[in-house]
């Protein structure tokens, strides 16, 4: 309770401050977890994707493609790479540093960790486009 020290005429009127201190409290704990999560946000691999549902890709041009099989072999076109030394074979591959761009193709069955852990390397290396390869998806049954 706020005690107003004046003269005794003001005793009989309300006080009509607002304490500004926990809302302050409660600004300052927001500014710091924003502050903490911000780094956080931005650290994530960045994925250029399609606008459209369904394109075939233009033949016209072949494009280097990243493939992951489901023995978790790594081919960059057809040549098989080490994983240990994925990165350093695509940021000295002429082609990767001249288009930056690269496709990925990767076996459903991988765990998606390991498919995120591959689009890292390759952005490191300098990929800045990075296209994903699927199969046309046919109809779902009906349940």
């Amino acid at each position: 309770m706020a005690m107003n020290v004046g003269s005794a005429a003001d005793d009989d009127e309300p006080i009509s401050t607002i304490n500004t201190t926990p809302l302050v409290d409660v600004m300052l704990v927001l500014l710091i977890i924003f502050m903490v999560t911000a780094p956080l946000i931005q650290s994530g691999v960045k994925v250029d994707l399609p606008r459209a549902q369904t394109q075939q890709m233009e033949h016209a041009e072949e494009k280097l493609v990243l493939k992951i099989t489901r023995e978790r072999k790594i081919y960059l076109g057809d040549a098989q790479i080490p994983p240990d030394q994925l990165e350093a074979k695509l940021a000295t591959n002429s082609r990767v540093q001249k288009d930056k761009e690269v496709y990925l193709q990767a076996d459903r069955s991988l765990p998606y960790g390991l498919v995120v852990q591959i689009m890292a390397a390759a952005r490191r290396a300098g990929v800045e486009s990075l296209g994903m390869i699927t199969e046309e998806e046919k109809e779902l049954p009906k349940r």
